[in-house]
């Protein structure tokens, strides 16, 4: 199917089972609210799910890893060649997300989309779009036949997915300089200047924010986004692990999926799908506020409410997989908890007199 045709069939979340989550967070013997935001999460995902009974939850990762031909312009404090280690590395399970995820009971899926040299790894799934991109200060970072296929390789990953059980999604990546394609969709797509929503990603100096900003501006000049065009946004001046981010969170929206929101480089991919399925963001869980000065402005786009404030820049999709044990511990209260009527006391009011 085309992308186009994925969006005809993304409906609305399910206003009936919130309604019915909402109800039996009522019922449950506690003080109404009082768990906050793990309260409306879980509400929100009765709603992606389509009812009140949410499925013991089976989590994955699916870490988009791709390079990015503006790191020739001096915008990183590492080269290229640590996106293919990295994604190596995630395929022997030994990156920081896969640590964490062993715990969090969720699988990692690496994802080679777009990195610069063939890669290794029985673990790697094999989708590579093109080696790299054009670096964007000079050229457009791909075609736009080449993102529509990296969307899509996106929405069909989450459906190979679901057909294997798994029902919760969390977005991750690696790829050097994709703070930078990050910030350039950031100002395009926020229509704000590359200055403001430009930070320094995995360290760099001030001579180097400098670069990365002046590459970013002249990336916007030479390629020209149309902002009313994301998939046009994401071809100019993204990358392919942010294409195949994006098809994620249509696939999410697609298969009725929650999927985990992670760091900026996500955000960014969260936007342009949101930019071109607006109704998507009903299967988005926020899971951290990134560090990076993009980080509130596209949680505020997309009306995300984090969990966890907690300085996280690392990316893979670590802080996505820190909230998995909160929704897990939210759905022990949600499924387990005994009503008023089970311990025979007088419910809670939302307005007592």
């Amino acid at each position: 199917m085309t992308i186009e045709t994925i969006c005809q069939h993304i409906v609305p979340a399910s206003q009936s089972a919130m309604e019915l989550a909402q109800k039996r967070w009522n019922s449950i013997a506690k003080p109404l609210g009082s768990l906050g935001l793990l309260e409306v999460e879980i509400i929100r995902m009765a709603g992606m799910f389509g009812t009140a009974q949410i499925p013991v939850l089976k989590p994955a990762v699916i870490a988009m890893c791709a390079d990015n031909g503006v790191v020739a312009e001096g915008v990183t404090q590492t080269g290229q060649e640590v996106t293919a280690i990295v994604t190596e590395n995630m395929s022997s399970r030994d990156t920081s997300v896969c640590r964490m995820a062993r715990r969090a009971g969720a699988t990692v899926f690496p994802v080679d989309i777009g990195v610069a040299v063939p890669l290794q790894g029985e673990h790697i799934l094999q989708k590579n779009i093109r080696r790299g991109t054009g670096n964007i200060a000079i050229e457009p970072a791909m075609t736009r036949q080449e993102a529509e296929a990296a969307i899509l390789v996106g929405i069909e990953l989450v459906g190979d997915l679901k057909a294997q059980g798994y029902n919760l999604i969390a977005t991750g990546e690696m790829g050097i300089g994709n703070t930078t394609t990050s910030a350039a969709i950031a100002a395009v797509l926020l229509g704000i200047e590359p200055q403001v929503v430009t930070g320094r990603g995995a360290g760099l100096s001030d001579q180097g924010l400098v670069r990365k900003i002046d590459a970013i501006t002249r990336a916007i000049a030479v390629n020209q986004p149309d902002p009313s065009d994301a998939i046009d946004v994401v071809s100019k001046v993204g990358g392919l692990d942010l294409a195949g981010l994006a098809g994620v969170f249509l696939g999410g929206a697609y298969h009725h999926i929650p999927v985990l929101v992670d760091g900026v480089i996500s955000m960014a991919a969260a936007l342009v799908a949101a930019e071109i399925c607006p109704t998507a963001k009903d299967y988005m869980v926020g899971s951290h506020a990134s560090a990076e000065p993009a980080g509130a402005l596209f949680v505020d786009a997309l009306g995300l409410k984090p969990f966890l404030f907690a300085g996280m820049r690392l990316g893979e999709g670590t802080g996505a997989v820190a909230v998995m044990p909160i929704l897990d511990m939210a759905l022990a209260v949600y499924d387990e908890m005994s009503t008023f009527d089970d311990i025979e006391i007088e419910a809670y009011q939302e307005n007592p007199q």
